[in-house]
């Protein structure tokens, strides 16, 4: 987006693509605003904005602009903690009031995206944690925008066919904030849809619940396999561990 137009949505009213904040350290803040963006409620298909340094009233704060901060903001994308990974473009901004730090957010084609757990949505001016029909919605336009194999339905494959305990007391306790699990009305089918391994319109589970979770995944995918890196820590900036 060019400089005037970024000017002049900066300077309109909050809405369900702009949010403003005078915080420059707020990390929280920033990563629900950019997950609430990805999830794109209200389906414009347009980016959403998130203005770094610009109060309330739409006027910038004259904060200082520093790398690091870009650099902070932009580690949000690939800090593990909102997933699927976002699209996502950081810049700096020059006014007259000083400068501003803005965060562009591409809607995801992989909702719902989750931060820490939680599936955040906008709601007009404000944010919010998608209440179940919001989260169902999500989940039902993913298998609309998804192309990748793992999100398609398995043929053939039915919930008879899944290690549900594997789901249960496993996978879901690491990918759903406890708090949510505990207020959790929706039957099991929608749960596992909520994170992309059931598909509701056919009624059958996807690629990838077979092979997390399948009781015998190469009936239904010959020749499949697992492959991966081990590393000597705890990040990838380790050396790979060697066979020995």
């Amino acid at each position: 987006m060019e400089r005037e137009e970024l000017l002049a949505l900066m300077a309109e009213l909050e809405s369900d693509r702009v949010e403003r904040t005078v915080s420059t350290s707020d990390t929280d803040k920033f990563a629900r605003a950019i997950c609430a963006f990805s999830n794109d409620m209200p389906r414009h298909r347009l980016p959403g904005y998130l203005f770094v340094g610009v109060s309330d009233d739409g006027v910038p704060a004259g904060i200082d602009v520093t790398d690091r901060l870009l650099q902070n903001l932009a580690a949000i994308r690939s800090d593990g903690n909102v997933q699927p990974l976002p699209v996502m473009n950081v810049q700096r901004l020059e006014t007259p009031q000083g400068g501003v730090a803005v965060v562009e957010v591409l809607p995801s084609d992989l909702p719902p995206v989750r931060y820490k757990g939680q599936v955040w949505i906008r709601v007009g001016p404000r944010r919010a944690i998608a209440n179940e029909s919001e989260e169902r919605s999500l989940a039902e336009r993913r298998v609309d925008l998804a192309r990748t194999w793992d999100a398609r339905p398995c043929r053939g494959a039915s919930l008879d066919d899944l290690a549900l305990d594997l789901f249960a007391v496993g996978y879901r306790l690491h990918a759903v904030a406890r708090e949510v699990i505990a207020e959790n009305n929706r039957s099991l089918e929608e749960q596992l849809a909520a994170l992309r391994f059931f598909d509701l319109r056919s009624g059958g589970t996807t690629n990838a619940a077979v092979l997390l979770f399948g009781k015998d995944p190469l009936f239904f995918v010959p020749g499949a396999y697992v492959q991966y890196v081990r590393y000597e820590g705890t990040t990838q900036a380790y050396e790979a561990t060697r066979d020995r």
